[in-house]
């Protein structure tokens, strides 16, 4: 079953959801307490999103058992702490610097990948996942059960990391002597990565909604 969340669970013997209850389920609340942590270092936890960052590409089962666990302890499925998406921006400014970018050039990267290949582009499929999801793949069709937008681009974002790394990384040492000497090998290895980039993308977020 997809992971969906269930407003049943904290229902008064009425039916209805308690105040306090309810205005804690809403997605205002949670994007608030989302926000909120993002601009607070101390309170993110980088070792255990580093740890999240290592499991993408040897085990991501164990991550999304993770998610698991999170919704049994926090009662959402959602990232709550935005220290994986504080890192991943790390990442980014470190190709700038391995690429030998200038500043501007580094900063011009930086907002393109972000806002663009990964926040923007995660928005989109994000919201078509989540309206798919809901619509035909959560298996107990009630209005009391749904699955997380915040879920939604929090799959988007472990299937991106490792893209991220393959291309941006890794593809970095076959670039030069390789991919852009313009032979057959060139273009087997160039669009192997890709390849296997795609691939994997597409393997995570299988995951994620299985």
């Amino acid at each position: 079953m997809l992971p969906s969340t269930s407003v049943g669970s904290s229902m008064q013997g009425n039916g209805v959801l308690n105040s306090r209850d309810a205005a804690r389920h809403t997605a205002g609340a949670k994007r608030y307490k989302y926000l909120r942590r993002l601009f607070r270092f101390r309170q993110m936890d980088f070792e255990f999103a580093a740890w999240q960052m290592l499991y993408l590409f040897t085990s991501p089962q164990r991550v999304y058992r993770n998610f698991h666990y999170r919704k049994q302890t926090k009662d959402q499925w959602a990232r709550d702490d935005p220290a994986f998406l504080v890192l991943l921006s790390v990442w980014l400014c470190g190709f700038g610097f391995v690429l030998d970018m200038g500043f501007f050039e580094t900063i011009k990267l930086l907002l393109w990948v972000v806002f663009i290949d990964c926040v923007g582009v995660g928005l989109l499929i994000s919201t078509l996942m989540w309206f798919i999801s809901n619509k035909y793949l959560v298996k107990r069709q009630s209005r009391d059960y749904d699955v997380e937008w915040g879920y939604a681009f929090d799959v988007h974002l472990n299937a991106f990391y490792p893209l991220l790394v393959i291309l941006h990384f890794i593809q970095l040492f076959f670039i030069n002597h390789v991919i852009l000497t313009d032979t057959f090998i060139g273009y087997l290895v160039g669009n192997t990565l890709w390849l296997i980039a795609v691939g994997y993308y597409i393997y995570v977020t299988f995951l994620g909604y299985s």
